[in-house]
C-alpha cells in the first residue's frame, strides 16, 4: 500500500532531482532535475558563438574563470559565468545548451530581490521596518507572534517554528510548503507556524520567512484577496520599481495558487539580468545616476544581523559566522564589504564594491563540491 507520505516524498524527489541537506550557507532548497525546472524556465535559444567580443583578459584571471567550466568534476556544472568590472563585462561564458537568453532559476537569490522590494514600500511609508509585521493571523491578543517585525523577518530571527531542511526530506517545511499540503497557500502555511523562540533570540534560515514577506508585500499593494489581483499588483510593482528601471526584462517571479509570490526561492532571469541586480546593489540603489532605493535601506541590508554576522537583511555578508555554522563566503580572503545573493546548487551574485566587481555564477553543484566551488570563486574574486 502506498501511503500519502510516500506519495508526497516521491513527488517531491522527482521534482527536486536531488535534495541538498547541507550545503553553502546552510541553505536547503529544491534541486531541479537537469537541465532545470519547467516552471517559468525558457529554453536556451542563443549559442555561445554569438557572444560579442570582450577586451582581452589577463591570462591568470581567464584561467580561473575557465576552470569553473573545465573542472566540473570538482565544482559541479557551471551553466553561466558573467563578470563585470566598473559595470562593463570582462568575461562571459555559458555551458553547452545555454546562452545569454537562457532564463535560469534563482533559488535563494530571490530572497535578496524580495528584500529590495520590501525596501521600496518601507521608503514609501507603506511599511515599517521596526513596527509589528502586518500579518492578520498574528494580531490576536496574547499571540507572541504579534511582536515580530519586518526587521526580524529580514534577519531570519522571527522565532517562528520553521524547519528548512527535513530528514527525511518530506519532514521539512520547505518541501511541504512548495510541493505538499502548503502549496496552494504558501503564506498561510508559513504564517500558521507557532513561535518557537522570542524574536531576535535565534537565527533560523527559512524560505517560508521570505514567503511571509512576499505576502505582506501583496497585502500592502492591494486589498483584494483574488489571486489574479494579487499577482497583477505584484507584477506591476516589480515592473515599475525594479525590472524596467534596471532593464531586468527577463526577471520572472513565480506565484502560488493564492497569488503570493514565492519570494524565497523561485524566480528566473538571465545571467545578464542577475548581474544588473548585482550592479544595482553595488551602486547602493542608484541606477544611471538616479537613486531608486534609499541609502539607509542599503545600509540596513548590508549590516550584520544580531544573531549571525555573516547574514544581513536577506543577503549574505563576507564575515565570519557563528561557531558551527556552514561557511557562506570567504571572510578570511576577501574584503569585508563583499556580499552575495546565494542560491541552492551554487547560484551566486557576488558583489565586491571595493573591487568594483560583480560576478554571476549559475549552475548545479552538489553538496560535496561546495567547498571547492567556494574556493574557486574566492580565487577568481581575489584575482580581479
Amino acid at each position: 500500500m502506498i501511503t500519502k507520505k510516500a506519495m508526497l516524498a516521491s513527488a517531491a524527489l522527482a521534482l527536486l532531482g536531488a535534495w541538498s541537506l547541507t550545503h553553502a550557507a546552510g541553505q536547503g532548497h529544491m534541486a531541479p532535475p537537469a537541465p532545470g525546472p519547467t516552471m517559468g524556465l525558457s529554453a536556451p535559444t542563443e549559442a555561445v558563438e554569438t557572444l560579442p567580443p570582450l577586451p582581452a583578459l589577463a591570462p591568470a584571471i581567464k584561467a580561473r574563470a575557465d576552470a569553473l567550466f573545465d573542472d566540473a568534476d570538482t565544482v559541479g556544472e557551471t551553466r553561466a559565468l558573467y563578470v563585470l568590472r566598473d559595470g562593463q563585462p570582462i568575461y562571459e561564458r555559458y555551458g553547452e545548451g545555454f546562452g545569454p537568453d537562457s532564463k535560469l532559476i534563482s533559488w535563494s537569490m530571490a530572497k535578496s530581490i524580495t528584500a529590495v522590494l520590501t525596501g521600496f514600500l518601507v521608503a514609501d511609508g507603506q511599511l515599517s521596518l521596526d513596527g509589528p509585521a502586518p500579518v492578520a493571523a498574528w494580531q490576536r491578543s496574547g499571540d507572541p507572534r504579534g511582536a515580530i517585525t519586518l526587521k526580524h523577518l529580514l534577519h531570519m530571527s522571527s522565532g517562528l517554528e520553521h524547519v528548512e531542511n527535513g530528514d527525511p526530506v518530506w519532514d521539512g517545511d520547505t518541501v511541504t510548503m512548495l510541493f505538499g499540503a502548503g502549496a496552494p497557500d504558501m503564506a498561510g502555511f508559513a504564517e500558521a507556524k507557532p513561535a518557537a523562540a522570542q524574536p531576535d533570540e535565534i537565527f533560523n534560515y527559512s524560505s517560508a520567512t521570505s514567503v511571509i514577506l512576499a505576502d505582506i508585500l501583496a497585502d500592502t499593494l492591494t486589498p483584494s484577496k483574488s489571486p489574479d489581483a494579487r499577482r497583477d499588483a505584484m507584477r506591476d510593482f516589480i515592473s515599475g520599481r525594479l525590472t524596467e528601471p534596471l532593464g531586468m526584462t527577463s526577471l520572472t517571479p513565480e506565484f502560488d495558487a493564492a497569488g503570493t509570490m514565492i519570494g524565497g526561492s523561485v524566480m528566473h532571469a538571465t545571467a545578464r539580468d542577475y548581474a544588473k541586480f548585482g550592479e544595482f546593489l553595488r551602486n547602493h540603489g542608484v541606477v544611471n545616476g538616479q537613486r531608486l532605493l534609499p541609502e539607509s535601506w542599503m545600509s540596513f541590508m548590508l549590516a550584520p544581523s544580531p544573531k549571525d554576522p555573516g547574514y544581513g537583511g536577506h543577503i549574505w555578508l563576507n564575515r565570519p559566522r557563528p561557531a558551527g555554522a556552514d561557511a557562506a563566503l570567504w571572510p578570511d580572503r576577501g574584503p569585508n564589504d563583499l556580499f552575495a545573493c546565494i542560491g541552492h546548487q551554487g547560484q551566486y551574485i557576488i558583489v565586491s564594491p571595493s573591487q568594483r566587481v560583480t560576478i554571476v555564477r549559475l549552475g548545479v553543484t552538489k553538496d560535496d563540491q561546495f567547498p571547492e566551488l567556494r574556493r574557486r570563486l574566492a580565487d577568481l574574486t581575489e584575482a580581479l
